[in-house]
């Protein structure tokens, strides 16, 4: 079966969950102040109803490879949201699939009327670093809006 990429649905949680926190520890980035201990991970489904988000997976063969969507922090500037919960399973990278959820998710920020997006990242997270960079997101001296992932350490935006 082809890849799809398709909206969140509530039986996503769990799998969602589990591959996130296996990218964290895969990176060692597994620490407090990030999505690793955010109690929405474990409910990311219930999370994007919110008005203003969206939630994307990449899914083959019924095998969850990853996910990203769009979301409005609070305490972003006015028509901006961020670009968030974006992991890739390891054996989907290397294949275009993060870019085309990634490029999902812009294309869904900007039909949702937002003319900016954020993110927050780690240098442990290079290859998606330079991925974002070459989207068009550009660094930020500082951290937006009030995601409380306090250890992160890489601020970047794109306008839209």
């Amino acid at each position: 079966m082809p890849l799809t990429i398709r909206p969140i649905q509530l039986t996503d949680n769990e799998p969602l969950a589990d591959l996130i926190r296996t990218v964290f520890r895969e990176f060692k980035i597994d620490k407090p102040g990030t999505v690793y201990t955010d109690p929405t991970t474990d409910a990311l489904y219930q999370l994007f109803r919110q008005p203003g988000s969206t939630y994307f997976v990449a899914e083959e063969d019924g095998v969850l490879l990853g996910g990203c969507g769009v979301y409005p922090t609070e305490g972003l500037p006015e028509g901006c949201a961020e670009l968030v919960k974006f992991y890739l399973a390891t054996d989907a990278r290397g294949k275009g699939i993060g870019n085309k959820l990634m490029q999902q998710s812009i294309e869904a920020a900007r039909a949702l009327g937002y003319k900016q997006l954020y993110l927050e990242s780690f240098p442990e997270l290079a290859k998606a670093v330079s991925m974002y960079e070459k989207a068009g997101f550009k660094p930020l001296p500082h951290a937006l809006g009030n995601s409380g992932h306090y250890a992160c350490n890489i601020w970047m935006i794109k306008q839209l």
